[in-house]
């Protein structure tokens, strides 16, 4: 008997600590990481100079409340915000608590500018925004998440990802914003295609409507630019963003142009913990580290070298894998057997991945992995298909 909420089907493997690219069970046996905490642990495991910062923070404040100037909140924004798309930013503690204050910012703004009766966000089927109440909603992915949560919270209309003439049927006089993840993670690593986005784009600033990225997974490098709308070309109004930018202390930003966030004045939204010192300290040098040219090539390059390693171990088994997805540190795996099945077997051999909708494997390592971890993750990999072959 257990006094944890059995809302996780958790793995048999007991971690007992993490360096690098690896994580160690409490017999000793090493793992291969390429889960990272579900695209967490950009810097992998205890990065000294994670570690460096955050006990130099530990030693001054931990947390003061937002009713005060907070140190690093101001500098950490600023440089957030200089590169990026965004005038303004919102600092929270989850992925779930940015894409809430994403959709209060899309009301609040239509209400602002004189559209109160515009309220509605479209979005899209495989999509994963979190698991508040609206959020939800907000997805179409598993019934799971939301059966036994009704009523349903209003305001979403969900069409197929990817169909453009859906979008366009989906608009009307109550229409707010359009909802994407220009790459799909928990939907089974699915990248948009670029034409796609461009005619979002253009249809948000045909209708007046707030265009708006989830880059929550994608995020922070891992499609081989600091942000994924970067590689596409496509400007947001807002966009949410969370797991690797904190490397592992939990950090969520929203962040948004003066335009979008016109709305939100004083009183209109907040946080106990959001911005607090220690995420601050962490949150500017994981930005500092990953946002130069140095490491995002590097990310591209492992990343397509992870992308062709995976490609040719498709050719050579066609009756395990079916197609292969994603950018950059963001790739994936569609299984023809159970990728539950294949998850487990991988685990054995010292892998870790994790599954995804659409019977997909998701492969998001570290962003510092190297190609020998990667030829060592193919090599447990072919070996787990020999198997299921």
């Amino acid at each position: 008997m257990t006094s944890i909420l059995p809302v996780y089907n958790r793995s048999t493997i007991d971690i007992s600590h993490g360096k690098g690219v690896y994580v160690y069970d409490t017999s000793g046996k090493p793992y291969l990481d390429f889960v990272s905490g579900v695209a967490v642990n950009c810097l992998g495991h205890c990065d000294e100079r994670l570690i460096e910062v955050l006990h130099e923070q530990s030693k001054k404040l931990w947390h003061i409340s937002n009713i005060y100037q907070i140190p690093g909140l101001e500098s950490f924004a600023n440089t957030l915000t200089d590169a990026t798309f965004a005038d303004q930013v919102f600092f929270c503690n989850s992925g779930a608590e940015a894409i809430e204050c994403c959709i209060k910012m899309v009301r609040k703004y239509q209400d602002h500018v004189g559209n109160p009766d515009k309220y509605r966000i479209i979005t899209f089927t495989g999509a994963f925004h979190g698991r508040t109440l609206a959020a939800i909603w907000a997805s179409k992915r598993d019934a799971m998440m939301q059966e036994g949560f009704g009523p349903p919270v209003e305001g979403f209309d969900n069409v197929p990802f990817g169909d453009i003439e859906a979008v366009k049927a989906a608009i009307n006089n109550e229409t707010a914003a359009i909802l994407v993840e220009p790459i799909q993670g928990d939907g089974g690593i699915r990248p948009s295609d670029p034409a796609f986005l461009t005619a979002l784009r253009e249809l948000a600033d045909e209708h007046g409507l707030l265009l708006c990225f989830d880059e929550i997974q994608c995020g922070m490098g891992r499609s081989g630019e600091l942000y994924a709308y970067q590689h596409y070309g496509v400007t947001p109004d807002i966009m949410t963003s969370a797991k690797g930018i904190g490397g592992g202390f939990p950090l969520g930003a929203c962040l948004a142009t003066q335009q979008a966030a016109s709305g939100m004045t004083f009183g209109t939204h907040g946080s106990t913990y959001g911005g607090n010192p220690l995420a601050m300290a962490v949150g500017a040098k994981v930005l500092s580290i990953v946002n130069t040219p140095e490491f995002l090539a590097h990310v591209k390059e492992v990343g397509h070298y992870l992308q062709t390693q995976l490609t040719s171990l498709a050719k050579q088994y066609p009756s395990v894998i079916e197609e292969i997805r994603g950018m950059g540190l963001i790739q994936g795996i569609k299984c023809k057997p159970s990728n539950k099945e294949l998850m487990q077997a991988a685990e054995k051999e010292g892998l870790l991945i994790c599954p995804a909708a659409d019977n997909v494997l998701r492969f998001i390592p570290p962003l510092i992995v190297e190609k020998s971890h990667i030829d060592e993750a193919i090599s447990k990999l072919n070996a787990v298909c020999q198997t299921f072959s």
